[in-house]
């Protein structure tokens, strides 16, 4: 192996491609060239990143984007040395290190390819989450609704609507059924609390925009006396801001 041909080794050194020979020729020539050390550890941090990603074929959307942003794009001019003329693509200096070329390519190709996997892959499990967390409330809110040692209790809100109180003093749950609640201004929702020991303690949310509907109150209901309803900023307050528009017993 002669030093100009160890040069063009750099990228099969890192995936590994070289034979047993060439590895030991080319590990003594890495111990006398810096240029050459420096490229393979850009490489070898490049594959590393490669392991946190998962394989994964490109969006068909990509490929259409990247042809229609082609005409676009400002070929670059020739280079040139001085006033001499331009420096052709096919000499030697070229041909010795395009296969280094190619290598980073294929990398830098694979390390964006894997960064999108990543993301895609979180989006899809944090999507998954969500749909466990909500098939969890859904049978939670079930399971109270056919208690049968359940109790009820409706009353109207001050302003329109009317909600009606499931408590499963069993489960130590309780749910909210509610209709025809009035739209309220100032990006303001209605909150839930449960009313025991003289305060009130938050009990969730409901939906803002949802008039009608169902919730599952969060919390331990058993110590309740009741279950209060009121308007509050948006996303809600530690402590109700106003008297409560409903006041249902538990």
């Amino acid at each position: 192996m002669t030093s100009t041909d160890a040069h063009t080794l750099t990228g099969a050194y890192v995936l590994d491609a070289l034979s047993e020979r060439e590895t030991r020729d080319f590990k003594g020539h890495l111990a006398r060239c810096e240029t050459c050390t420096a490229e393979v550890r850009e490489f070898h941090e490049t594959a590393a990143r490669l392991a946190l990603a998962a394989a994964v074929v490109p969006p068909a959307f990509l490929r259409a984007r990247v042809m229609a942003a082609l005409p676009g794009v400002r070929q670059l001019p020739p280079l040139l040395t001085g006033t001499a003329g331009v420096v052709p693509l096919g000499g030697r200096r070229w041909r010795e290190r395009l296969p280094s070329l190619v290598a980073a390519a294929c990398l830098a190709s694979a390390a964006v390819l894997g960064s999108w996997a990543v993301h895609t892959r979180q989006a899809v499990d944090g999507e998954r989450v969500r749909a466990v967390r909500a098939q969890q409330r859904a049978e939670a809110l079930a399971a109270v609704m056919a208690d049968p040692q359940a109790r009820f209790r409706t009353a109207g809100l001050g302003g329109g609507g009317t909600a009606t109180l499931v408590v499963s003093a069993r489960q130590g749950r309780a749910a909210l059924l509610y209709d025809a609640l009035p739209a309220l201004a100032d990006q303001r929702v209605y909150q839930l609390w449960y009313s025991d020991d003289g305060g009130m303690r938050p009990a969730g949310l409901l939906d803002a925009g949802q008039r009608t509907g169902a919730v599952l109150l969060s919390g331990d209901s058993r110590s309740a006396e009741a279950v209060g309803i009121t308007a509050e900023p948006h996303g809600g307050s530690p402590a109700p801001t106003s008297a409560p528009l409903a006041l249902l017993a538990v």
